[in-house]
């Protein structure tokens, strides 16, 4: 067996999986992100790592499986931001987190003296600069806490402490490093990123890079005290939460389409090179086994139905299975929720895709008398449906199948909802936790019990059920609209009629 470790923002997952890749076991733990100004994001690290700790032993036990039975372990987690650790391995402040926002007063100072900055970090990453990359987030660092910068040796990211914790290794992984801003054509760190942001002094603290599949090393003894695991066990390099999804949902082919529709909603296509078309756009996530990932991301996710619950259905909130009976309410009304709209930008941070706007937000459209709790909670799942298809199109088209994992894949009325908007099968792959799932099979290859992630992928993926295109006409107007409408929320904010 394998087992796959997921350092969420708020959620600690783990999953085992047999050498046939089926989930046999899973936990979590909720984690508490730290009281902070208005804009940051910070996390306590200790505590992540004794809760991190506490879900492997909780698996362990709670899967009736010895340890000697885990034949290696991958680490995933949510991607950049930054955590200084000194020589002895401790930490030197707060974690800061991906969503994290403080660097936008240096940014836009930054961006003063060089209009083309966002240009020329895309030009080598493929991605959109977000605010809580390491870079970013370094440069920060340097100017407001410089003391805490002189007393780090190493500066990491979420999956690559807890795996020092487990190993004493240090490490990080192709997709880290590109996402630093660093090369998507490399796939490492670029030079020339760190100079465009200030921070060349400090590119020492930067882990080497290493090939997600590769061995990291093995669990220590006091690791394996803490988490249950076995002195020696094998721990693979793993990679980032999303491109560990795309491994976990079985899209290695290039032409593969995967939709992540968490708490955010990602939407890429894979290719076999990096892409950067359309340029200063979407993010380009490298993904194991020589793969690229384009992505468009709508901020919002299932975020939204949360924010439905607590606002509009309070109700349905605090019944037994919520989100169930939350979809039931909107299947009682129409296709196309009889012209209410919503533009679903539900974020502090804006829209990243198909347009950049950090000021944009959410909002109704198209409201009438005649609308009810049914039209508009219908028009939250629909929102989300036409950013997705809005999100493809900016990149060129899903193909005609899309994967779809995440909490929304849970909803079989939202997926067949997503086939009939998009016009594109919707399959969802066997098990619940595909970014687990995708270290996992890292660690298997790492093991040595596969011989690429590609031949793991390939002996591993079942599909659980799909959804083919049955409405799509339904849905033709209703997209009509949310074009306009979305178009008309960005330019009134940009002061574009």
């Amino acid at each position: 067996m394998y087992l796959g470790l997921d350092i969420g923002t708020s959620v600690i997952k783990a999953a085992l999986f047999d050498h046939r890749g089926r989930q046999i076991g899973e936990t979590s733990e909720r984690i508490q992100p730290r009281a902070a100004p208005l804009g940051w994001s910070e996390i306590d690290g200790d505590h992540v790592w004794t809760a991190a700790a506490r879900v492997i032993r909780s698996l362990i036990e709670a899967a009736s499986v010895s340890a000697s039975d885990i034949r290696g372990v991958g680490v995933t987690g949510v991607m950049v931001g930054a955590w200084l650790i000194d020589d002895d391995g401790a930490l030197q402040r707060p974690p800061i987190l991906w969503n994290d926002a403080r660097a936008q007063g240096l940014v836009d100072r930054l961006r003063v003296r060089c209009p083309d900055l966002v240009s020329r970090v895309f030009a080598h990453s493929g991605s959109v600069m977000q605010l809580g990359c390491i870079l970013p987030v370094l440069a920060w660092l340097k100017e407001n806490e410089p003391e805490a910068l002189a007393r780090a040796s190493h500066l990491l990211c979420a999956k690559d402490y807890i795996r020092y914790r487990l190993t004493g290794e240090i490490f990080t992984d192709e997709s880290e490093a590109a996402m630093a801003p660093g090369s998507a054509i490399r796939r490492d760190f670029h030079p020339e990123q760190s100079t465009l942001l200030g921070v060349e002094e400090f590119v020492s603290l930067l882990p080497p890079v290493r090939r997600s599949e590769e061995l990291a090393g093995c669990v220590t003894a006091a690791a394996a005290a803490e988490t249950g695991l076995r002195i020696g066990t094998p721990v693979a390099i793993g990679t980032g939460d999303a491109p560990a999804c795309v491994v976990g949902a079985g899209a290695l082919t290039p032409g593969d389409a995967v939709s992540v529709l968490g708490t955010t909603c990602l939407n890429g296509v894979v290719f076999d090179h990096p892409v950067f078309d359309p340029r200063d756009l979407g993010l380009l996530f490298i993904v194991p086994g020589r793969r690229w990932m384009k992505t468009m991301v709508n901020v919002a996710g299932t975020t939204v139905l949360d924010w439905t619950l607590a606002s509009l259905c309070p109700d349905i909130a605090a019944s037994d299975r919520p989100y169930e009976a939350l979809g039931s309410v909107a299947a009682g009304a129409p296709a196309g929720a009889g012209g209410a709209l919503l533009v679903p930008y539900l974020s502090a941070s804006g829209v990243i895709a198909p347009r950049i706007e950090p000021r944009a937000r959410a909002g109704f459209l198209g409201l009438a008398p005649q609308h009810g709790r049914p039209e508009l909670v219908r028009a939250v799942y629909e929102g989300v449906a036409y950013a997705i298809r809005d999100c493809y199109e900016a990149i060129g088209g899903a193909g005609g199948r899309i994967r779809l994992t995440g909490g929304g894949a849970r909803s079989p009325f939202w997926c067949q909802m997503i086939a009939d908007v998009t016009g594109c099968s919707v399959e969802i792959p066997e098990g619940t936790q595909f970014g687990a799932k995708g270290v996992a099979l890292c660690a298997a290859v790492a093991a040595g019990d596969f011989s690429s992630l590609s031949e793991a992928v390939a002996a591993t993926y079942v599909l659980n059920r799909a959804y083919d295109p049955v409405f799509l006409a339904a849905y033709e107007d209703g997209f009509a609209r949310f074009r306009i409408g979305s178009e008309a929320a960005l330019g009134a904010l940009t002061g574009v009629a």
